[in-house]
């Protein structure tokens, strides 16, 4: 998982970078699989694949002797963020290097950036870069693409149609030494459990 994330700031010397990101289910999850080596092997960019699907929240840099706390507070604040419903609403791309999937309501990604500001505060206290947070949601099909696959497979998706909805019940915690390497799993932590009256599979 070394593409399609929030990078924070150039790494600095003994600090590893953190990312936090929401995964779909399984369900959601395997379509959306497929969905990306559809892509790789229409367009013979495996190499530019994204591939575990998921949905950047922040990243921020620390170093390993912060991770306890870092982890308490996370824990903490997810375990008071109710499970909210995501919406994936067909194609959009990022000119001229990304094909993504639109996260529809980004409002539930604001309030939890919010609660995980207090990460920031800790960070920022030991003269670690802030935390960065993902402005607009989305989901990468694929990242980093050769300009001439980037304008051979836009117009063909952006005529495409594809919409999901899927229960985000947990935060991952990733890190990695360089934005080139492939993430490492820190920790899950889990969200309130949704108020399932309240959730309808939108068709």
């Amino acid at each position: 998982m070394s593409r399609g994330l929030v990078s924070a700031p150039s790494n600095r010397e003994g600090l590893w970078e953190y990312l936090l990101v929401v995964r779909p289910d399984a369900q959601v999850g395997s379509k959306l699989v497929t969905e990306i080596l559809e892509f790789a092997e229409r367009y013979q960019s495996k190499a530019f694949m994204q591939p575990v699907p998921h949905i950047p929240v922040g990243s921020f840099l620390a170093s390993e002797r912060m991770e306890e706390t870092i982890i308490k507070w996370i824990q903490r604040i997810c375990s008071r963020q109710k499970s909210f419903a995501v919406s994936l609403n067909n194609y959009g791309g990022l000119p001229e290097h990304t094909i993504f999937l639109r996260v529809q309501n980004h409002e539930p990604f604001r309030e939890l950036a919010h609660q995980l500001n207090v990460i920031n505060d800790y960070i920022t206290a030991y003269n670690c870069p802030g935390l960065k947070i993902s402005a607009k949601p989305r989901l990468d099909l694929a990242s980093a693409l050769p300009l001439h696959i980037y304008q051979k497979a836009m117009p063909d998706y952006s005529g495409k149609t594809f919409h999901e909805t899927f229960i985000a019940t947990e935060l991952l915690l990733l890190k990695r030494t360089n934005a080139f390497e492939s993430c490492k799993q820190v920790n899950v932590f889990r969200f309130y459990p949704p108020d399932t009256n309240r959730y309808t599979q939108v068709a």
